[in-house]
C-alpha cells in the first residue's frame, strides 16, 4: 500500500482539528462595541432634539435658561390658539384633570407653559389661570434667548 492511500480520509486536515481540541466558538467583541459606540452617539445627539415636538414661534428674552434634570410637563399653546400637553392636543378645560391624573396630585411639580409669539395674550392667560386655580404653584413660561445676547 502507498503512502497516501491511507484509510484516514483527508488526512491532515482531520488530524489538525482534533489537535485543536474542538470548534471554536468565542464572539468577536470588537464589532459590537463598534456598534455601540455609533448608537450611543446617535442618541446622544438625537434626544435633545425630541423634548418638544409642537413647533411654534417663541418671544426672546436675555434671562439665564434653567438646568433640570428630568424632563418637563410641557403646555404649549400655538398660533392657532390650540393648546397641547406635551404633544397631545387637549382642550383648556381638561388641563388640570390630566396633569392631576399625571402628577399624582404633585403639585410641586414644575410645569412649562410654551406660548407662541403671535397667539393672544389671554389664550396663554387662560392656560396659566387654570393651572393656578388647580393648585399648580411652580409654573414657568418658556422663550427663547435674544439674538444679541
Amino acid at each position: 500500500m502507498g503512502v497516501g492511500a491511507g484509510g484516514g480520509g483527508g488526512g491532515g486536515r482531520g488530524s489538525r482539528r482534533r489537535r485543536r481540541g474542538g470548534v471554536m466558538a468565542e464572539i468577536n467583541m470588537t464589532p459590537m462595541v463598534d456598534v455601540m459606540l455609533v448608537l450611543l452617539i446617535i442618541f446622544m445627539v438625537s434626544a435633545p432634539l425630541l423634548t418638544v415636538g409642537v413647533p411654534i414661534d417663541l418671544p426672546q428674552t436675555s434671562a439665564n435658561p434653567l438646568n433640570e434634570e428630568k424632563e418637563p410637563l410641557t403646555i404649549t399653546v400655538n398660533n392657532k390658539g390650540e393648546v397641547f400637553l406635551q404633544e397631545t392636543q387637549i382642550a383648556v378645560d381638561e388641563i388640570a384633570p390630566r396633569l392631576i391624573a399625571i402628577t399624582n396630585s404633585g403639585y410641586e411639580e414644575r410645569i412649562y407653559v410654551r406660548g407662541d409669539r403671535n397667539v393672544v395674550y389671554g389664550q396663554v392667560m387662560k392656560v396659566m389661570g387654570t393651572l393656578s386655580a388647580a393648585g399648580f404653584r411652580r409654573v414657568a413660561l418658556v422663550t427663547e434667548l435674544e439674538q444679541g445676547s
